[in-house]
């Protein structure tokens, strides 16, 4: 133990606050040593096991969860939970720098590792609809149960690019990881509703009920052996076609208590010495700047704790001092009876309902009243600091756009002073996995989407790395970041998302952008669904559409790269055009976009090349003459970008190598 940990112990010890924890119970089950991250950083103990903590569901700050009130109790009056966490903290607590990134797992993918600079590093399970299984960070939430019977409500289950031939699927919500679904009230098929459909703008044809089941048809014909987790079509599934699955399910796990868990941990390591049993908090007194991180799902929970209040904790202390909502455009459904929290934006989904924007706003398209996302935690004095990052993808595929302007697209929302935005141009979702300067763009993984276009290289993780430097300096030390660097309207960086107003060049043989924007829709889920908070109980599936809300796009240059934000030092000295869209090949909704996949299309090697071709791009050679142009190109941008503060020195002299290691011009 470490002086400042006895200091906390001795000064815990006289707080009333210890015995408001709602963690109960933190357990240790395994630890391991960690190397450094680096030469001369510290060495590593990551710790892993569960926690149990409870709520109380008459706390004001606990209301909000729904269906809280109609979980079990405990003899105390309260509801428990179980979560898994991983904690790695510097084998030598004095090295610890102060600062904890909590970040939030993606579908139960989360791991920690040494960190070079000393913080504590934590991962824990939110999502309650995940099975316990070795490697995934998961939740354990109760049903919630009615008083006169089981608590009963709508359930929606899409499915597409099913193979050709299959006769049955499991009915399963999420992607990357499968989350079983409510089993039906009955498996009448009656009183239930399977529909086809051609594409996303075309009609709901029903399926009568006599042609399929609550079956599995795998080893028998239809209509097979009765399965409640099993869907079963007669003549089986047409690679395609969508199919939209509605019924009446029951038993609701109280999924919200994914927001407590996450508040509760992360406010007794912050706070409190030791747990009820009496087991010191192993990072007890070490925690000075606790920042919350999540990417894309986990970005959208990030945005959802914060705007539903949970950054204070139970005694109302704030809990994160920053934030960072990674490539996230939308809120997490999460806190939805039959909730699916891993969904990605595709037809039906909720997730967009509530407030999208950091500032006020009057949202009179959808007839929801002023609103942001900061409005509970400026009651309270809670709001951590915001750093918002994302990149092109997220127009394209996630519906970013009311986030900058509004549902009516009129005029650029402003930014209230403890939030920053910066935008990474060109990039597909999350950017490259590979970075650099790969020829012929990036590999596509393993059962990723056919899309047509190559894969975008364009990387963000370089950009992002030197902004969180940039936040936890603005946390610990006041030290303001730099501006925030997003496209606006202002500027005439955004505009409607076709070839036309995009002023997208004309290039032989490849695709237009038009057409490829997943719409905003505004769907009517009935009475009962409280739409500012993505919160409550959907009455009415599959929902109606009420309209399409207006969505626009960063303007691109001559070479088919976007303005505005802060460009990657691969942007600055393009290999290509980079986009935020590309092309479905094949299967359902093909010509469309191809979910949040971006595409590249290189430019020409020679300026005969691109003469012959009728590429109206500048080709590699005129651009840079040679490889050592290219490189010596690479070279002054990255400085200039380090200079900056957009890029970190090692990440800059990596770069220059691999430039200086690629094929470009040789």
């Amino acid at each position: 133990m470490t002086r400042k940990q006895l200091a906390f112990l001795l000064l815990a010890a006289s707080s009333a606050s210890v015995a408001n924890a709602r963690l109960t119970r933190l357990l240790v089950t395994s630890q391991e040593d960690v190397a450094p991250a680096r030469p001369g950083a510290p060495a590593y103990r990551v710790m892993r096991g569960h926690y149990d903590g409870e709520v109380n569901p008459a706390d004001a700050r606990n209301l909000i969860i729904t269906d809280l009130s109609s979980a079990p109790r405990l003899a105390n009056g309260r509801v428990a939970y179980r979560a898994t966490f991983a904690i790695a903290v510097p084998a030598d607590l004095t090295r610890t720098n102060g600062f904890l990134w909590y970040d939030v797992p993606n579908r139960g993918n989360g791991s920690v590792a040494a960190d070079p600079d000393g913080a504590i590093r934590v991962v824990s399970g939110w999502q309650g609809d995940l099975a316990p299984q070795p490697g995934a960070q998961t939740l354990e939430v109760p049903v919630a149960r009615g008083q006169d019977g089981p608590l009963t409500g709508p359930v929606l289950q899409r499915f597409t690019d099913v193979p050709a031939g299959t006769r049955s699927v499991a009915i399963t919500g999420s992607i990357g990881r499968p989350t079983a679904r409510p089993l039906p009230v009955t498996p009448d098929t009656h009183r239930a509703q399977l529909f086809h459909q051609a594409s996303d703008h075309a009609a709901l044809v029903p399926v009568a009920a006599r042609d399929w089941a609550f079956a599995d048809c795998r080893d028998r014909p239809f209509p097979g052996r009765p399965d409640p987790t099993q869907l079963c079509l007669r003549g089986g599934f047409k690679p395609a076609t969508a199919y939209t699955l509605t019924y009446r399910g029951r038993d609701p796990k109280v999924l919200g208590l994914g927001f407590a868990a996450v508040r509760d941990l992360n406010a007794f390591l912050r706070y409190v010495a030791r747990d009820d049993a009496g087991m010191l908090n192993p990072v007890a007194g070490l925690v000075r700047w606790p920042i919350i991180t999540g990417t894309s799902q986990s970005g959208n929970f990030t945005r959802s704790l914060i705007a539903l209040g949970f950054n204070a904790s139970e005694d109302g202390r704030r809990v994160f001092d920053g934030a960072n909502p990674n490539i996230a455009a939308r809120q997490v459904p999460l806190n939805i009876r039959f909730g699916v929290p891993g969904g990605a934006a595709g037809l039906f989904e909720p997730g967009s309902e509530g407030a999208l924007w950091w500032s006020r706003y009057d949202d009179r398209a959808r007839g929801r009243g002023v609103s942001s996302l900061l409005d509970r935690c400026r009651v309270d004095n809670t709001c951590p600091r915001i750093m918002e990052t994302f990149g092109s993808a997220e127009f394209w595929g996630l519906r970013m756009s009311p986030n900058l302007v509004g549902t009516d697209a009129r005029a650029d929302l402003p930014l209230p002073p403890e939030v920053r935005r910066y935008y990474f141009p060109g990039t597909t979702h999350g950017g490259s996995s590979v970075g650099g300067f790969p020829p012929g763009g990036e590999k596509p993984p393993a059962g990723a989407p056919a899309c047509l276009m190559a894969w975008n290289p364009n990387p963000s993780a370089d950009t992002r790395r030197a902004l969180l430097k940039a936040l936890a300096e603005w946390v610990a030390r006041g030290k303001e970041p730099p501006a925030s660097r997003y496209p606006t309207l202002a500027r005439g960086e955004l505009v409607e998302p076709t070839a036309a107003a995009m002023n997208w060049p004309r290039i032989p043989g490849e695709p237009l952008p038009d057409g490829k924007l997943n719409a905003f829709l505004d769907y009517d889920f009935g009475p009962g669904f409280r739409y500012n908070d993505l919160s409550g109980v959907i009455a009415r599936q599959p929902p109606a559409i009420r309209q399409v809300i207006p969505s626009l796009v960063p303007r691109v240059d001559r070479d088919g790269n976007e303005v505005g934000g802060v460009p990657s030092v691969q942007m600055l000295v393009p290999l290509g055009s980079y986009t935020g869209w590309n092309v479905q090949a094949r299967g359902y909704g093909a010509g469309g976009g191809c979910g949040f996949v971006g595409g590249f299309i290189p430019f020409t090697r020679t300026e005969a090349e691109r003469r012959s071709s009728g590429d109206p791009r500048p080709s590699l050679e005129a651009r840079y003459r040679d490889h050592a142009g290219f490189v010596a190109q690479v070279r002054r941008v990255a400085a200039e970008q380090v200079q900056h503060g957009w890029l970190l020195a090692p990440d800059a002299e990596r770069l220059v190598k691999q430039a200086e290691q690629s094929n470009v011009l040789r």
